[in-house]
């Protein structure tokens, strides 16, 4: 049955759901990956291609039905074109440009950093080193304690990049899809964390570092991955 399917092309099974295996579905796997929803291109239309396919149609304002129906190839196949096509607004920093996580649990940005990132981690070293608590950062920006995306939405509110107060899931939908050329942030329903100029800005492993700011390097499996428009 999975040999039958092998050859078939994004587009040629409507609708392509749950169930189904073959080429198009790793098509399809690859679209929404490079759509900033992480999958793993196997092949199967599993429960996790079907999540990730339910969280792209809420992003692009589609009907949320976990199959793809005919609207939805071309949007689909546009990811491929436009993934090649566009081209950064902001220059990355060039190999070895990276931001410095200090002995104080700060982090200093590279020196030709846009202000955006120089304010962006001005704010973040205000708070690096505070506790974590739940749903801290939420009522107001100014606390005594912050979660994953209080961390995340102070930072990035200090920057002048976020203007209100979300959550984690919030995060999943904000900005543009796949990684950013500064900010890529990494988004799920029970997490969330960002690396800025190649360092990380996590809760996760913060009792360990005494930070939030730390290495870049952790597991993204699972998580929607975004960035600030430009950035």
């Amino acid at each position: 049955m999975f040999g039958a399917s092998v050859s078939k092309h994004l587009g040629d099974r409507v609708p392509l759901k749950r169930g189904m295996a073959g080429h198009d579905v790793k098509v399809l796997q690859d679209a929404l990956t490079r759509l900033g929803v992480p999958v793993p291109k196997d092949g199967s239309f599993g429960p996790r291609t079907q999540r990730a396919l339910r969280l792209w149609e809420r992003i692009a304002r589609r009907p949320v039905n976990g199959r793809v129906d005919r609207g939805d190839v071309p949007l689909l196949l546009k990811a491929f074109t436009s993934s090649l096509a566009s081209s950064p607004v902001v220059a990355p920093p060039v190999l070895g440009e990276t931001a410095t996580i200090n002995p104080d649990g700060t982090a200093t940005p590279p020196a030709d950093a846009p202000q955006a990132i120089v304010d962006l981690f001005a704010a973040a070293n205000k708070i690096a080193t505070l506790p974590y608590r739940y749903g801290g950062g939420h009522k107001s920006w100014d606390d005594t304690a912050y979660d994953c995306s209080g961390s995340v939405g102070y930072a990035l509110h200090g920057a002048g990049l976020l203007d209100h107060t979300v959550d984690s899931t919030m995060l999943e939908t904000y900005g543009d899809a796949g990684p950013g050329q500064w900010i890529t942030i990494y988004a799920n329903a029970d997490h969330t964390f960002m690396i800025v100029a190649g360092v990380r800005f996590d809760t996760s492993g913060q009792k360990t570092a005494g930070t939030r700011w730390q290495p870049a390097q952790r597991s993204t499996d699972g998580f929607v991955v975004r960035h600030p428009t430009g950035f």
